[in-house]
């Protein structure tokens, strides 16, 4: 009963603080408002808890972060379990939002479009560098329901065969990408950043000259295009979609229609979630989401096979390449395999290629297991090293709790935390792209 007191007096200090974030907007809405429940549950209990529908994401160890409002923690009391509040999901806005930019949103988050727009800017004032690409559609543009183009961007000072869509090319590759999952906000943000470091940074940044002038870098900015237009069509109330906008099976409704599209890749597909309305639902097939598909044929386009076939075949040492995917949260360098708790065949290497990301974030560098706890079948970075031997890792950014903290951090957050502690560890891995498994 006191654990009950206690959560009933957390939700209601809770409305109060989402109430005063949001600018007296969250009066009406404070009882369902989502926030990260804390829950005390084993590895197991976790996976139960995802396959019943709760939304499930990492926590200290012993326990989850379930995200829901008031209705969300009642279900969980009533199978046994006892959550309790843990963090506000929305943060502060700035005092003047209604003078933010055009396409943006949520204190400065840019939107789709916004994007789109960046990369066509970058490749008309960089045609020495920039290369834009279209890599596929996303789900509702192959429906003719609107959607987007799938686009990405090569960088690097052009020279012949340079980002041509070719194993052969001369340089080595580093491939960054983001927001596959459409809700983690900032990865998208530092992909921006990136991409203007490096093409606005060639002429007076030695780094970036040197980078270019060496590696093709490959940018990804929105993995998942459909779904970020669902999260900013909440505006300053982001709306929590991570999947994309596949709403063809299930009967869902809301954010848990789609298909998560880091369990959707071809490598190790089927290990996840088979309910549509889960947020780990994989698909009916393996490679079944148009986004996923566009994904994994820039990979294959760019970097050539260098793995054997079976799980215990190394990359050799001679493999060349990089590959980072962009999540929030965690403050994690999560190294595979994500498919299963053995390590890869390639764990040395991958530790001391970790260690040196970490040396710029200060991110906790180890497997699955050893990071957010649970397992993983269908993701990309899984995919890029098991298909093709390319050193391939998730970047968890950001912490669990706090105004930099969660899904949706204070935007301010990108340019005062994330930027400053992942460029460096972005620098690294593009100087690694030429042999990344003798670091």
């Amino acid at each position: 009963m006191a654990s009950r007191s206690l959560s009933r007096l957390a939700l209601a200090a809770t409305g109060v603080l989402l109430t005063t974030l949001l600018g007296g907007t969250a009066t009406a809405q404070a009882a369902d408002s989502p926030v990260f429940w804390r829950v005390p549950a084993t590895a197991a209990q976790a996976q139960a808890l995802t396959a019943a529908g709760f939304d499930v994401e990492e926590g200290d160890a012993g326990t989850v972060n379930v995200v829901g409002g008031q209705a969300v923690a009642a279900k969980l009391r009533a199978l046994g379990y006892r959550p309790s509040y843990f963090d506000t999901v929305y943060k502060e806005l700035p005092a003047r939002t209604n003078s933010l930019a055009a396409d943006t949103f949520y204190g400065g988050y840019r939107t789709v479009t916004a994007q789109e727009n960046h990369l066509a800017q970058v490749a008309s004032a960089h045609p020495d560098l920039a290369t834009k690409y279209t890599i596929g559609q996303s789900w509702k543009k192959t429906k003719g329901q609107g959607g987007h183009d799938i686009q990405a961007i090569c960088l690097t000072k052009k020279q012949a065969g340079d980002c041509t869509l070719s194993t052969t090319s001369p340089k080595p590759k580093f491939f960054l990408m983001s927001q596959i999952h459409a809700r983690e906000l900032s990865t998208g943000e530092l992909a921006w950043r990136w991409i203007d470091y490096l093409a606005d940074g060639y002429a007076t940044d030695a780094t970036a000259k040197s980078i270019l002038d060496t590696i093709e870098v490959w940018v990804v900015p929105i993995a998942n295009p459909d779904g970020v237009d669902i999260v900013a069509s909440g505006g300053n109330s982001p709306k929590l979609q991570r999947k994309n906008a596949n709403n063809s099976r299930g009967g869902c409704s809301g954010t848990n229609i789609g298909v998560d599209l880091n369990r959707n890749s071809t490598f190790k597909w089927g290990g996840d979630s088979n309910a549509a309305c889960s947020e780990t639902y994989q698909g009916v097939s393996a490679g079944s989401e148009p986004e996923v598909q566009a994904l994994e044929k820039l990979a294959r386009a760019i970097f050539p096979d260098q793995r054997g076939t079976g799980n215990n075949d190394p990359a050799p040492s001679t493999a060349k390449g990089t590959m980072i995917t962009l999540h929030s949260y965690g403050n994690d360098i999560i190294i595979p395999w994500g498919f299963t708790q053995s390590t890869s065949p390639n764990d040395a290497q991958y530790r001391k290629l970790g260690a040196k990301y970490s040396a710029s974030n200060g991110y906790l560098v180890g497997t699955n297991e050893e990071t957010v706890g649970y397992d993983t079948s269908g993701t990309t970075d899984d995919f890029t090293y098991g298909e093709l031997g390319v050193a391939s890792v998730t970047f968890e950014v950001g912490g669990s709790s706090g105004t930099c903290g969660g899904f949706l951090p204070k935007y301010t957050c990108v340019d005062s935390t994330f930027w400053p502690k992942n460029k460096g560890a972005l620098v690294t891995a593009a100087k690694a792209a030429a042999a990344p498994y003798q670091q």
